[in-house]
């Protein structure tokens, strides 16, 4: 008799997939390492995700949570410019820079995999729309602020200036409060 899938370990080992993730990228993963890092075998990874492609999606989805959770700390009703900058400076942080590179390799994937990079690249126009403002910013708005940062971060994410990403941003928001 077969024995009964263990929720609690399929939590832990998720968790410790997107831990992975983040450190590593999402490219060129391969079972057999990723089972080797976690101290289990790829049999057990393929019974409690069914896949390593449904074991990625999940562990996507695990760490598109953290960020919103992360994100939901900084509710403002500032005003554009301010909400802007609160954003940047959290996103821009060291700390972030894992989810920071995550966020890029999905947003790259989505061009031939859109299933993948989507629901990350929508999780910020959601976030920015119904978050920041008690009436929300339009949607328009809102992918000006994305587009906005997300130029930004890759600057800042392969140049190593920023203090120039940083005045980028400030300007931005000036022109806003104009």
């Amino acid at each position: 008799m077969a024995r009964p899938p263990d929720p609690e370990r399929r939590g832990r080992t998720l968790a410790q997939v997107a831990d992975y993730v983040l450190e590593h990228g999402l490219e060129g993963v391969s079972l057999r390492p990723l089972a080797a890092a976690l101290g289990t075998s790829t049999r057990m990874l393929l019974y409690d995700f069914g896949s390593k492609e449904a074991l990625l999606d999940e562990a996507l989805a695990e760490i598109r949570h953290r960020l919103a959770e992360r994100l939901a700390e900084l509710q403002s009703d500032r005003g554009d410019a301010a909400t802007l900058e609160a954003v940047w400076e959290w996103v821009s942080a060291d700390e972030r820079v894992p989810f920071m590179r995550l966020f890029f390799e999905t947003y790259v994937a989505a061009l031939n995999q859109p299933e993948r990079g989507r629901p990350m690249v929508a999780d910020w126009l959601g976030f920015l729309q119904t978050r920041w403002q008690p009436q929300g910013l339009d949607p328009a708005t809102a992918t000006l602020f994305v587009a906005v940062i997300r130029g930004l971060l890759l600057d800042r994410l392969t140049a190593p200036d920023p203090e120039r990403t940083d005045e980028a941003l400030r300007r931005f928001a000036e022109l806003l409060d104009a």
